[in-house]
């Protein structure tokens, strides 16, 4: 059994790794865009926001719907959704250390 389960965990660790790397992607790329640094006027900027905000937002809907978390201005979904992902990455490490 443990020939199958530690391959599927490694698994959903990369996939827990990628969903961590798209939310700091969309937090920062919010940021530079209120700052006005990148011109969303560019195709492929657009296209490259657009792809990773679409992405994020499967994973923060359920989060904006379940609570509505704004401090003022600040939204603190991503936050929330990052302890999420890191606790979940933090027990799989866990059980591959006790299984391995």
């Amino acid at each position: 059994m443990d020939i199958l389960l530690v391959p599927l965990l490694l698994l959903v660790k990369a996939i827990i790794g990628i969903a961590i790397t798209i939310t700091v992607a969309d937090v920062v790329l919010s940021w530079l865009m209120a700052a006005n640094i990148f011109n969303v006027h560019n195709r492929f900027v657009y296209a490259v926001v657009d792809t990773i905000s679409r992405l994020s937002g499967f994973m923060l809907d359920p989060i904006r719907k379940w609570k509505p978390v704004n401090i003022g201005m600040l939204d603190i979904s991503p936050v929330i959704l990052l302890l999420l992902l890191t606790l979940c990455e933090n027990i799989i490490n866990r059980i591959l250390l006790r299984l391995c």
